[in-house]
């Protein structure tokens, strides 16, 4: 992989309250692009509310936020970039339709962003053998195993471009909790141990449960 490239987002005293509840209080980074980046803690640090207004899907209470070259608090900028950033919320699932199967559901989200059919069956196509679904195509999203239900969750929320991806993955130990890795995606009829990156990001963050 690359080094780092230039910052795909940049945030200066970002503070976010749910309630009375802080969840980030003054944070100021960059995450840049081309590299793997990781957010470590357990559950309730803010990690997922980050991503969330990184991705568009919160609003901004303080502080400033740039994402793929522009302000977040714009509207426009908000409209123009949103198509590049596949943003999957957490929890297990919770993107899916349980009677559908695997390439219905994937399919779905192909046509709620206006793909054609060669389009999407390409697309379709590379992330079913990417993720290793394909032999699970025709299998109904209520019957699929946890991991499975994750990746077809990845699956539905890259449907719509190939960039890069941020993965909320679980972990064992209690202390470290949960890791969110922003990483490439693969460059077309690739697999997914080969990366690049072209213009935009995918937040896809999970919540870690300790036994």
């Amino acid at each position: 992989m690359a080094g780092p490239g230039r910052a795909i987002a940049r945030l200066d005293g970002l503070t976010h309250r749910h309630a009375s509840i802080l969840a980030l209080d003054g944070v100021t980074l960059e995450i840049p692009g081309n590299c793997l980046v990781g957010l470590i803690g357990p559950d309730g640090v803010g990690k997922s509310s980050l991503l969330g207004i990184v991705a568009g899907a919160k609003r901004i209470q303080q502080g400033k936020v740039e994402v793929l070259g522009g302000d977040m608090a714009d509207s426009r900028h908000r409209s123009a970039i949103c198509p590049r950033i596949a943003y999957m919320p957490q929890g297990l699932g919770k993107n899916l339709y349980a009677d559908l199967s695997v390439r219905e559901n994937i399919e779905f989200f192909g046509r709620l962003f206006g793909q054609n059919r060669d389009e999407r069956e390409r697309r379709i196509a590379s992330l079913l053998g990417g993720t290793g679904l394909a032999p699970f195509a025709n299998r109904l999203a209520k019957n699929l195993s946890g991991g499975m239900r994750q990746k077809l969750g990845l699956c539905c929320s890259l449907i719509h471009h190939e960039a890069a991806r941020c993965d909320r993955v679980s972990l064992n130990g209690d202390e470290l909790g949960a890791v969110v890795a922003l990483v490439p995606l693969p460059r077309r009829r690739r697999p997914l141990s080969h990366p690049s990156v072209r213009g935009g990001c995918s937040l896809t963050p999970s919540a870690n449960r300790s036994s």
